[in-house]
């Protein structure tokens, strides 16, 4: 901008030399019937890699945000007697990101969590090793390592890859963060409006939703 004002002569950005890096892996989605197989293989893992999975395959939340979730942001008994009843949710409100903010403004939100989320919760809650007492009232981690310390990507991938072995899937070939996809790709397989599923997922827009996360998974 500067030089075609033109405030200087020369262009200094051109003189530098940038890196190339290397290609990323990219992404993909489980279709319906492997969505199901992880489903069934987590049912058969340690509770908290059985939630980890649960969650974030059936509300779409980003890894980050599920490594950086507290109990007090879970509310998995709602309020029942409530006129119209609360059903169990989770608010995603950090992440583990610097400063512990979200992605972005839209970001922080709150979603219902389907039946099967809101158990595997409950069933990890009745492992913790902290005292308090609700669910609501406890700022500790949701996902820890067995000595009670934060999880690092690396435990999450470690343990994701061994549950989608047993769903008979190459561990190697999947990464958590496409938990996320998969979520995104099967609901839009399911004919859901691309504008539900980007607010569902924290998008700023749908043109992310559609050209990033969205991936066809089968033959049209």
């Amino acid at each position: 901008m500067a030089s075609r004002s033109p405030k200087i002569r020369r262009n200094i950005v051109l003189l530098c030399e940038v890196p190339e890096g290397r290609t990323g892996r990219p992404s993909k989605s489980l279709t319906l019937v492997q969505a199901e197989a992880v489903l069934t293989a987590a049912e058969r893992a340690p509770a908290r890699m059985r939630a980890y999975i649960v969650v974030s395959l059936l509300t779409g939340a980003r890894t980050e945000e599920m490594r950086a979730l507290r109990w007090h942001d879970v509310d998995v008994p709602g309020q029942p007697e409530a006129d119209p009843p609360i059903p169990p949710s989770v608010a995603l409100v950090r992440s583990v990101r610097a400063g512990g903010d979200t992605k972005t403004r839209k970001s922080r939100r709150a979603l219902m969590l389907p039946q099967r989320a809101a158990d595997a919760l409950q069933d990890l809650w009745e492992t913790r090793t902290c005292a308090h007492e609700m669910m609501r009232d406890c700022p500790c981690l949701v996902f820890v390592t067995r000595t009670g310390r934060p999880l690092e990507a690396r435990n999450v991938r470690r343990d994701f890859r061994k549950v989608v072995e047993m769903a008979g899937l190459a561990g190697r070939e999947w990464a958590p963060r496409e938990l996320r996809h998969s979520f995104v790709s099967l609901l839009s397989d399911a004919r859901v409006p691309i504008e539900s599923i980007s607010r569902l997922v924290g998008h700023s827009s749908t043109t992310t939703t559609e050209t990033i996360y969205r991936k066809q998974i089968r033959p049209v």
